[in-house]
C-alpha cells in the first residue's frame, strides 16, 4: 500500500449475507477482514469507496423481468443496506450501481457517486492510480470491478482473504481469480499487507 491508493469495498449488503434474499455462502465471514483493511486505509489517510447494488423494483436484472437473479437490494429496503458490522468511515464515498431498469450493475467502476461521476472518474480526479478491491461476490461484482479497473488503466490488487463467491457453477470463483490475475491483477492478504507496512515503517 502506497500513496495514490484507494480501497473499494464491493456490495457488502444485507441481501448478499446470511438471511438475505441472495446470500453468498459465508459472505458474513469477510466483514471483520474488510474492517481490518478499512482501518489500515483510514490510518494512512487514504480514500475508502463502498459500492452498493441499488436496484429499482423492476429491472432486467431480476428473474421476473427476464434476468437471472431473485429480487435483491431494492432501493431503500433493509436488504440494500450495508452489513451492520461493516465499519465504513463516515467519509466513505458511496458508489451506486444497477439503479436503472436496464442496468445490470455488476461493475463498481461503472457505478456513480452522488454527484453522478463514474467511479473511474472519481478515482482519477482524486489522483488514484491503484485500487484494492474486496467484498462480494468474487465471480460477479468483484470480478467485473477488477477487470474494469484494469481496463481503465488502474493497478488493481484483489484482497484475497476478503472476498467470497456465489459459484452458480462449481469453480466459478476459482476461474474468476485466474481471469483477474491473468489480466494483470495481483493478490494480497491482510497479514501480508500489515507485514509490508511494518517493514516500510
Amino acid at each position: 500500500m502506497r500513496e495514490n491508493s484507494a480501497l473499494i469495498v464491493v456490495d457488502m449488503q444485507n441481501d448478499f449475507c446470511a438471511n438475505g434474499s441472495l446470500p453468498v455462502k459465508d459472505g458474513d465471514t469477510i466483514v471483520p477482514v474488510l474492517n481490518g483493511y478499512i482501518e489500515l486505509f483510514k490510518a494512512a489517510g487514504f480514500l475508502v469507496f463502498a459500492t452498493r447494488d441499488w436496484h429499482p423494483e423492476k429491472t432486467i436484472h431480476f428473474a421476473k423481468y427476464g434476468g437471472k437473479w431473485p429480487v435483491h437490494c431494492v432501493q431503500g429496503t433493509k436488504g440494500a443496506e450495508f452489513h451492520k458490522d461493516l465499519n465504513l468511515p463516515k467519509d466513505a464515498r458511496i458508489i451506486t450501481t444497477g439503479d436503472l431498469p436496464d442496468d445490470e450493475g455488476y461493475s463498481g467502476i461503472q457505478g456513480r457517486d452522488p454527484s453522478g461521476r463514474l467511479l473511474s472518474q472519481a478515482l482519477k480526479d482524486s489522483g488514484i492510480d491503484r485500487v484494492y478491491v474486496g467484498g462480494l461476490a468474487t465471480d460477479y461484482c468483484v470480478k467485473e470491478t477488477v477487470l474494469d479497473g484494469l481496463r481503465a488503466g488502474f493497478k488493481v490488487t484483489v484482497l484475497g482473504d476478503a472476498i467470497k463467491g456465489v459459484d452458480v457453477k462449481k469453480g466459478d470463483s476459482e476461474r474468476a481469480m485466474k481471469e483477474m490475475t491473468k489480466k494483470g491483477a495481483d493478490v494480497i492478504t491482510l497479514k501480508d499487507m500489515k507485514a509490508l507496512i511494518k517493514k516500510a515503517g
